[in-house]
């Protein structure tokens, strides 16, 4: 897409000293990510993916936890952009005047390993598990080495694609009877989980675009917790 710039979720915008991928890096090293590709505090981003809606959720809450207030997600992403005949670029990327960016941490969008656990016992909070039904389930091979199959005891799940159609999110009333299929009320803190926390961000988006407003991602999700032999494991279905 014509002047869009390049939002590194696995080096830059990440932390590389954690064992589990792409995780929040520090504020500090976000900023400079973001002032490397001339982003300004003040002014909206849009973001987007190359397969509709996948990485650019994981982008959209990242900056949002990092404090930026105006953040949009191209629905349907660049696959939708093309569709439309819009105009794409396919030259090298342009030169970037950097910016001067600051983040401020939310830490309230996001969770750890201890406060999923801790949450277990509370029937107020639901954990949602975006992966597919077998790696739910553990029926199949979790694809990290040293990650056992399985999900987080009493957490419900809901793959990711079922909330898109073509890539793009579904209507809200479909997508708030998707929540509540899992039991998910107006009343439950949501946290969302995933493999590594990616397409959590799209049952994060997709919340947020139901009316959901107390939620959060556990960023390690799946590839931390299944690679701790002390945290809890349930296997079948939910």
């Amino acid at each position: 897409m014509p002047a869009a710039g390049f939002m590194d979720l696995d080096q830059a915008c990440a932390d590389p000293s954690h064992p589990a991928p792409h995780m929040v890096p520090s504020a500090s090293r976000f900023a400079a990510a973001m002032s490397a590709q001339g982003v300004v505090r003040e002014r909206p981003v849009v973001v987007y993916d190359s397969l509709g809606l996948f990485s650019a959720a994981r982008a959209w809450w990242l900056l949002q936890a990092m404090g930026h207030e105006q953040v949009a997600v191209l629905n349907g992403g660049l696959p939708a952009w093309q569709r439309a005949g819009l105009p794409v670029n396919t030259s090298a990327p342009r030169d970037i005047e950097p910016s001067r960016y600051s983040a401020r941490w939310r830490a309230q969008r996001c969770c750890d390993a201890e406060t999923v656990l801790a949450s277990l016992a509370q029937p107020r909070v639901r954990v949602i598990d975006a992966r597919g039904a077998a790696r739910f389930a553990g029926r199949v091979a979790e694809p990290r080495p040293g990650v056992r199959a399985g999900h987080i005891p009493g957490s419900v799940n809901l793959p990711f694609d079922r909330l898109l159609v073509q890539g793009r999110l579904r209507p809200q009333a479909e997508l708030r009877a998707a929540f509540e299929a899992v039991g998910a009320t107006a009343q439950h803190r949501l946290i969302f989980s995933c493999g590594s926390g990616v397409t959590a961000c799209v049952l994060a988006l997709a919340a947020q675009q139901a009316g959901y407003t107390d939620w959060s991602v556990y960023d390690g999700s799946w590839s931390e917790w299944g690679a701790e032999p002390s945290l809890p494991l349930a296997v079948g279905e939910e």
